[in-house]
């Protein structure tokens, strides 16, 4: 055991060596720049656009790079043009947060990759989005740079709010480097959540352990378009809290025999446990959409047609209309602590970068239909509400 312990020491100091070394020189990650090409793409505007509002200077110029060379913009800026150029797509008035959960029952499926790509993404179209990272391996806090083990503490986590020390999750919202993107992050003292919520389950009449992050973040709803919620890899206690907080879920599955097997195990225990929480006492829970995306996706590997297959006939509808590529581009960003989406420029082929960019662009875009749908029918059911209200 002493020597498990060293080893954890070791570790642990390594990964802030290579934090430092791959975050240099301030050992804490940065936005990308965008150029003026960029930014109006982001925008779906022409560049003539863009550079006509630049001179009336409604709007952020950017700066000319050292070179003087080409005109960049910071991430804050290009989000100030894209609110500008997408106001009819971003969250309307009486709207609140649509809430989505990234899940699945084992790891190494792409998941925290899946959480943090749909957060930036859905912030480079312009919405303001909370991150919950309820993993106490803290990989999604480790994608924005902050080292799980050491630089996060108790009151920086949910592990207040399963306790019922705390009952709003505002105190643990914390800003990232990304403009756009707030975070509740995890660190390994979290799996104290799995004790304190079934004691508090046992000990406090009443109480209902599966609703302590959704009324957690009641308070914060009208704060935000989008919260996404990291799980961790199984159907703990704190995955279940995520997923009833949640208006949607997103499964990222790779096409492989073991990954299906497992999702179907995932899916068959979960109903099993929403029927003895909820519809034996006579509670039940609506989710507005469930998605299933295809990732880590290797068109080499001829047995994952038949499994793509199995797949489609069994999630049918929820299956997305695009898959996300096993590629050299996001190996390599992820060992960098990042996304594509962190990426500015690439030095690796630039074709095999826009496809693995692209196929993330085009599931943003299709969750983001989803949340839109979600906006439409709260707004409808206010109507709804306030003719009753009106006719009484």
């Amino acid at each position: 055991m002493a020597n498990i312990a060293d080893q954890a020491e070791r570790a642990i100091a390594m990964m802030g060596e290579i934090r430092v070394a791959m975050l240099a020189p301030s050992a804490r990650k940065a936005p990308p720049i965008f150029n003026l090409s960029q930014l109006a793409a982001m925008c779906s505007a022409e560049k003539g656009s863009i550079s006509h509002r630049i001179a009336k200077g409604d709007l952020p110029a950017g700066q000319l790079n050292s070179a003087g060379s080409r005109r960049e913009f910071t991430l804050r800026e290009s989000r100030e043009w894209v609110k500008e150029y997408r106001k009819e797509f971003l969250r309307p008035m009486g709207a609140e947060a649509v809430t989505i959960s990234i899940g699945n029952f084992k790891g190494g499926v792409s998941k925290t990759t899946t959480a943090v790509t749909l957060a930036q993404g859905l912030s480079l179209l312009g919405h303001r989005v909370l991150v919950i990272d309820t993993d106490p391996q803290g990989s999604l806090t480790t994608l924005f740079g902050i080292l799980p083990d050491t630089e996060v503490n108790e009151e920086e986590t949910i592990l207040p709010l399963a306790m019922g020390s705390e009952t709003s999750i505002r105190y643990a919202i914390r800003s990232t480097y990304w403009d756009g993107i707030d975070l509740v992050a995890a660190a390994p003292l979290l799996f104290g959540a799995e004790f304190a919520l079934p004691a508090r389950q046992s000990q406090e009449p009443g109480f209902e352990f599966w609703r302590v992050l959704d009324l957690g973040i009641d308070d914060v709803r009208s704060e935000y378009d989008v919260i996404v919620i990291d799980t961790p890899p199984s159907l703990s206690y704190v995955t279940i809290n995520a997923f009833m907080a949640s208006n949607g879920i997103v499964m990222p599955l790779p096409p492989s025999a073991l990954d299906f097997a497992s999702a179907a195990q995932f899916w068959s225990m979960f109903s099993e446990l929403t029927n003895s929480l909820l519809t034996e006492r006579g509670l039940t829970k609506e989710f507005d959409f469930i998605n299933v995306l295809l990732s880590r996706v290797d068109s080499s590997d001829a047995a994952s047609g038949v499994v793509r297959q199995w797949i489609g006939s069994t999630y049918a509808e929820k299956v997305l209309p695009i898959e996300i590529p096993k590629t050299a581009v996001t190996a390599t960003a992820s060992a960098e602590f990042g996304t594509v989406y962190d990426v500015s420029r690439y030095d690796g082929n630039a074709r095999t970068f826009k496809r693995a960019r692209d196929a993330y662009d085009q599931f943003v875009s299709l969750v983001e239909g989803s949340i839109r749908t979600v906006w439409a029918r709260q707004l409808d059911e206010s109507v709804r509400v306030s003719g009753k209200k009106g006719a009484k």
